[in-house]
């Protein structure tokens, strides 16, 4: 399984920069692997990103912004839904991973299961 990250790497938002950067320090940290699919640089990404994120998950106007994160195809949300299972030590659930024993999340999911 590989996450994608769709980003853009010439965005003019200093705030998408910051989440780009928040999500992809978070993963290269924890030693997660992902690709990063730049949006900016390549239309077939950009096109892509926008045909798989649902419905329910779409911005009220306009198109979806980066970062977006996927489970291969499976999409599994944007930035503040990355930061709320980061806060809440569910990203690797989050990701569509199994959490590393000895992990917050790995030691959470034992404690709920005891």
């Amino acid at each position: 399984m590989v996450i994608r990250v769709y980003i853009a790497s010439s965005s003019g938002s200093t705030a998408i920069k910051k989440k780009q950067q928040d999500v992809l320090g978070f993963l290269e940290a924890n030693k997660i692997g992902f690709e990063e699919k730049d949006i900016a640089a390549n239309e077939e990404n950009r096109k892509w990103m926008r045909e798989n994120v649902p419905e329910e998950s779409r911005p009220a106007t306009g198109n979806p912004l980066p970062p977006q994160i996927f489970n291969e195809c499976q999409y599994r949300g944007d930035y503040d839904a990355f930061f709320e299972a980061r806060e809440n030590n569910a990203v690797y659930a989050f990701l569509g991973l199994t959490a590393p024993p000895g992990s917050k999340e790995a030691q959470a999911l034992a404690q709920q299961q005891a």
